[in-house]
């Protein structure tokens, strides 16, 4: 890596504007800035939210802009001013990045409370990892294993992460029953989390379809959302001490506050496309809560990719090279269960 040489420009793929198609491009080279570094792009996950950036929704975003917020590759160039940092580290790049490190909520640790938390974005804000290279502060990239295929590291980024955090955010004893809706992206991750956080692990899916998949990755019981009423079918094991849903329908989410156990814990990770409509009342007999949680900081990605090194889970991709870029993209919300894009190949 010492000898690595940087090249005038790189191969990227952009949307100049919104609800445009990728265009591929040449970027220049640009040296790496007070505390960041540059990234030899290895892999990047297309997540569904690519989606809603395209659109220019949900979150801010600079046109042009290269997209991809689930990168994992190798430092090859450092700015003087890092020191955690060298030449010839694999690491991983999240959507989060500059904090603001001046409001209440960073000054107590809290980052993801940030004040100012979206409003600098790698893939929306900032060039993204659908390129060769990608250049990124130090607080915007982790530390990861090489010993996990690149490819497969990539999701931890962000459906990794989201669904890690979530699970810890809890706060629940081993032994505790935590159901999981949707067994996708997210879903298929949560799972074997779950599990391997010692929970007694229920799946819920909208069809038969994935019982074999979902007991194959850990779970204890399968329940068919369309022949079952999964908020009874939860009471009749004592109800669940936590659902976390990946779900983007309301109507599917709010019924499971009914599965839930006395003091249960209702975790949303995915942004509903409908309203939600329920009666708080429902909340108040069984002292049932509402959560949410989104994604996570850099020391959050560390974390979630040691334990998934550590427990052997298994993340299912599909790989495309960067000339198939376009494929990839379309199979961001069907593919299984990440598509991954490999800008070297």
């Amino acid at each position: 890596m010492s000898s690595f040489t940087a090249p005038q420009s790189y191969t990227a793929f952009q949307w100049d504007s919104p609800n445009t198609d990728l265009k591929k491009t040449e970027k220049p080279w640009k040296d790496p800035e007070q505390d960041e570094v540059v990234i030899k792009v290895l892999a990047c996950g297309v997540c569904a939210t690519d989606g809603n950036i395209r659109a220019g929704l949900g979150v801010p975003v600079n046109f042009p802009v290269v997209p991809g917020h689930e990168v994992v590759g190798d430092v090859v160039a450092v700015h003087p001013s890092v020191r955690d940092y060298k030449v010839g580290d694999r690491v991983g790049a999240p959507m989060q990045r500059n904090y603001c490190g001046e409001c209440r909520h960073c000054r107590s640790g809290q980052l993801m409370g940030c004040d100012k938390l979206f409003t600098t974005l790698t893939g929306a804000t900032h060039d993204g990892g659908y390129a060769q290279f990608a250049r990124v502060p130090t607080n915007g990239v982790c530390h990861i294993s090489k010993d996990i295929d690149p490819a497969e590291a990539a999701p931890l980024m962000c459906a990794g992460v989201t669904v890690f955090n979530a699970l810890e955010q809890l706060k629940i004893r081993p032994g505790a029953t935590v159901a999981i809706q949707g067994i996708g992206g997210l879903g298929h991750l949560a799972v074997q989390y779950s599990k391997a956080m010692g929970f007694r692990t229920v799946a819920l899916s909208s069809s038969d379809r994935k019982r074999d998949l979902a007991l194959k990755l850990g779970a204890d019981i399968y329940i068919d959302e369309s022949k079952q009423n999964a908020a009874e079918e939860l009471q009749k094991l004592g109800g669940a001490n936590a659902i976390l849903t990946t779900s983007p329908s309301s109507k599917s989410i709010m019924p499971l506050l009914e599965g839930l156990a006395f003091e249960g814990k209702l975790m949303v990770v995915a942004v509903p496309h409908d309203e939600v409509q329920f009666n708080p009342g429902a909340l108040l007999g069984r002292r049932l809560s509402i959560h949410g949680s989104f994604v996570g900081t850099n020391e959050d990605c560390a974390r979630t990719v040691a334990f998934t090194v550590k427990h052997n889970i298994k993340i299912w991709v599909e790989k495309f090279s960067m000339s198939k870029v376009y494929e990839a993209f379309e199979r961001r919300e069907n593919a299984q269960f990440r598509a991954v894009v490999l800008p070297w190949e």
